[in-house]
């Protein structure tokens, strides 16, 4: 099993930075690709982010395009979001996922095995 534990969630104001970070522990990440979800209130999970088992190859909501950066550190099984230019609309809960079946970065949350709790992003205007 894996487990997956978000970190770096906050109250920051529009315009401003936050770097999410989501630790892995269990088993070696480093051939699963990965990816960020997040939740607002009353609306449905939608995809953000996703990156490949290499890091090679990323993927974006159009939403984040040119805003976020997906990254990972395979040596400390960890991914990290950094987040630019927040506005209050990215405000929150952020998930992270890993997939065992895709080394490509995926889209949909169905591709996904893993999920972590969540951390809240809160961006006031």
């Amino acid at each position: 099993q894996v487990q997956l534990v978000e970190s770096g969630g906050g109250l920051v104001q529009a315009g401003g930075s936050l770097r999410l970070s989501c630790a892995a522990s269990g088993r070696t990440l480093s051939s699963y690709s990965l990816g960020w979800f997040r939740q607002a209130p009353g609306k449905e999970r939608e995809f953000v982010a996703a990156i490949s088992w290499s890091g090679g190859n990323t993927y974006y909501a159009d939403s984040v395009k040119g805003r976020f950066t997906i990254s990972r550190d395979n040596a400390k099984n960890t991914v990290y979001l950094q987040m630019n230019s927040l506005k209050p609309e990215d405000t929150a809960v952020y998930y992270c996922a890993a997939s065992s079946r895709f080394r490509s970065p995926r889209g949909s949350q169905y591709d996904y095995d893993f999920w972590g709790q969540g951390t809240q992003v809160t961006v006031s205007s």
